[in-house]
């Protein structure tokens, strides 16, 4: 089987993501307290940085990733029984309707054809009054070393799909059928929309 980029680089992700550790700090602060005692889900967890900070809020947590390479990296070292790694497709997901408080979606929506339809079964999987927390870097906010730094992704093979600004993203969410409750922009390598959503009443 062809590997893909994450398959590729599963194994040095960690370090690549060391230098927005203040970013993603203040995420995990952003989060605590939305999925306290919850049961989450976290859909394109990579090596699992987020599930592992934030499981001591939880009740459980379902990590999942596409990439068997990611999903076995983020195992290591895992001793919580409230935290479980799966590979699944966040577009065909093997959970029943409504299953979940809460579903994060970390820097995800941008890089996968179709995100529409990742939030579809996104809605379909979470509570009438569930949360969707769904930070993106939104890479048309990119200044000039950010747009440097995108052009070598982008030789690397990093499938960029939706270049959104902070504003299109977050209108990207409400016509979808969700309501942002709660945005921040947090500053890290590109800029990092952090999104708390809510089912849009229909």
């Amino acid at each position: 089987m062809k590997k893909t980029f994450w398959d590729r680089t599963a194994k040095s992700y960690d370090h690549f993501m060391k230098k927005d550790h203040k970013a993603y700090k203040q995420m995990y602060s952003l989060i605590y307290p939305v999925v306290r005692h919850k049961q989450v889900l976290e859909l394109a967890t990579g090596t699992g940085l987020i599930a592992k900070h934030i499981v001591r809020s939880a009740d459980h947590i379902e990590a999942t990733d596409a990439s068997q390479e990611m999903i076995e990296q983020a195992k290591q070292g895992v001793k919580s029984t409230k935290l479980h790694f799966s590979v699944q497709d966040m577009f065909h997901l093997p959970y029943a309707d409504q299953s979940f408080d809460v579903v994060i979606v970390s820097n995800a929506l941008h890089i996968v054809p179709g995100p529409e339809k990742a939030l579809a079964e996104i809605r379909r999987v979470l509570k009438e009054d569930g949360i969707l927390i769904a930070p993106t870097f939104t890479h048309a906010g990119n200044d000039f070393r950010g747009n440097v730094k995108a052009f070598f992704m982008k030789l690397a093979g990093f499938p960029l799909h939706s270049k959104w600004t902070s504003e299109e993203y977050l209108r990207f969410l409400r016509q979808n059928g969700w309501t942002v409750r709660k945005s921040v922009v947090l500053k890290a390598s590109f800029p990092l929309t952090y999104a708390e959503c809510e089912k849009t009443e229909v």
